[in-house]
């Protein structure tokens, strides 16, 4: 059966958009609700930082190649989300209409990018140290496991100053790669308890409906309920994503075709790479 999977916040914008009456239905939605203009990636009022669009920018593309594969027959049978892809995720399986989708996304940015006014925060991306030393390294600089992608592909979520001791620790203990990139806020990490209670209004401010398609979530791959909405969202702020376990689960459940749907294919890979270690 076929499974819909929707990635994280993309690091960059890609390439030119589509030019067909579905991108510019989302790209109408994003400046209606959310005040952003897809077409000059700016704001139309007031000024929200580069992490923000690129979410915004995240759920619309995402939105877009949902209908995309729709409209060539394709419908998934499941639905798999990693970290930010849960809101596009939400209107796949039909909890949430596409542009509360992209509205909710836009809200949990601006709460999120407050954190950056008072702090600096970054992630650190670590390929071929496994799970162990790597958790060592965290404890040693006081960062924290924020996405346990493989098995040695991982992102930590810290201040950036610690994070770039990490990453100097990673690479001295034999990892391929480890870099840092800057963000608003340490999402997926215990560090997001201090905006818990914004996020709770936010999260409960919206009406779920039960999912028409099995949605399972990247934390303990369960299958959510309409009920289990706002509290896993607001969990899965202060938590790590565990997509290997959710890719090996959503197999379990009968994916044997999956579609990314989103910025790239960085789930493809990541699955590609769990393929070949079992």
């Amino acid at each position: 059966m076929s499974c819909f999977m929707f990635p994280g916040q993309p690091f960059a914008r890609a390439g030119q958009f589509p030019d067909d009456p579905d991108f510019r239905e989302l790209a109408a939605m994003a400046k209606q609700r959310v005040s952003f203009d897809l077409d000059t990636f700016a704001w139309i009022g007031r000024e929200w930082t580069e992490s923000v669009k690129l979410q915004v920018y995240g759920v619309v593309m995402s939105l877009y190649e949902t209908r995309r594969f729709r409209s060539t027959g394709i419908s998934p049978s499941i639905i798999g989300e990693h970290s930010l892809g849960i809101y596009p995720a939400l209107a796949a399986c039909s909890s949430l209409p596409e542009e509360e989708a992209i509205e909710l996304a836009f809200r949990v940015g601006c709460a999120t990018a407050v954190m950056g006014e008072s702090g600096t925060y970054a992630i650190g991306c670590v390929v071929g140290l496994t799970l162990e030393p790597l958790q060592a390294i965290a404890e040693n600089n006081g960062v924290y496991l924020a996405n346990l992608n493989t098995s040695r592909h991982f992102l930590l979520s810290g201040e950036r100053k610690n994070m770039e001791a990490a990453m100097a620790e990673a690479l001295n203990a034999g990892a391929f790669s480890a870099k840092t990139f800057a963000c608003d806020a340490p999402l997926h990490t215990p560090l997001m308890a201090v905006v818990a209670d914004e996020m709770r209004i936010v999260f409960n401010d919206y009406r779920y409906r039960e999912p028409a398609v099995p949605l399972m979530n990247h934390i303990d791959q369960d299958c959510l309920t309409a009920a289990d909405m706002a509290a896993f969202m607001l969990r899965g702020m202060q938590m790590p994503v565990y997509w290997e376990k959710t890719y090996l689960a959503l197999k379990a459940a009968g994916g044997g075709r999956f579609y990314e749907a989103g910025v790239g294919e960085s789930l493809k890979k990541f699955n590609r790479w769990i393929e070949s270690e079992f």
